[in-house]
């Protein structure tokens, strides 16, 4: 079991592609929690993750409670440009779930507002709302990828 991220009902299709070619390059799971914004054989979807789709391991849930009921709340990180904590202080684990609202709305707010021990944002100057949702995961990911000690391939190495 390694670190997992999840995409709480995407909307742009390269963004998802885009997320889903870092998993594969980090060997982390893909929850995606729909309804999806777009079909899974959408041509900009399947552009952005290029040929590594094979390679992604892509778990579909099709709404929120089926993946709460498949994932413990325990091991759930939520990140979201309205958490107080910077994402540098979450508690990073082995099997940590990385959750991330959509490019339109966000986190909902029903999470943020159930979990706001457990909800961290990354630093921007003022004035700008938010991240690109790929990258957001990219900073997020590689940063939990840093914490737990982990090289690409699985092996433990010093942080």
């Amino acid at each position: 079991m390694g670190l997992s991220v999840v995409l709480i009902e995407p909307r742009i299709p390269p963004n998802m592609g885009n997320v889903a070619r870092l998993c594969a390059a980090t060997g982390t799971a893909l929850h995606v929690v729909g309804p999806m914004g777009f079909s899974l054989n959408d041509d900009e979807l399947k552009r952005a993750g290029l040929d590594y789709w094979d390679h992604v391991d892509l778990w579909l849930h099709p709404y929120w409670r089926a993946f709460r009921e498949a994932v413990s709340r325990e091991r759930c990180l939520y990140f979201s440009a309205h958490g107080e904590q910077s994402y540098l202080a979450a508690p990073f684990a082995g099997n940590s779930v990385l959750v991330f609202g959509n490019e339109t709305e966000g986190m909902p707010q029903r999470i943020r507002e159930k979990h706001p021990e457990r909800l961290f944002r990354i630093p921007m100057q003022d004035g700008i709302r938010n991240l690109n949702l790929a990258t957001a995961v990219g900073i997020v990911l590689y940063e939990g990828v840093r914490q737990i000690g982990l090289d690409l391939e699985g092996t433990p190495i010093e942080p």
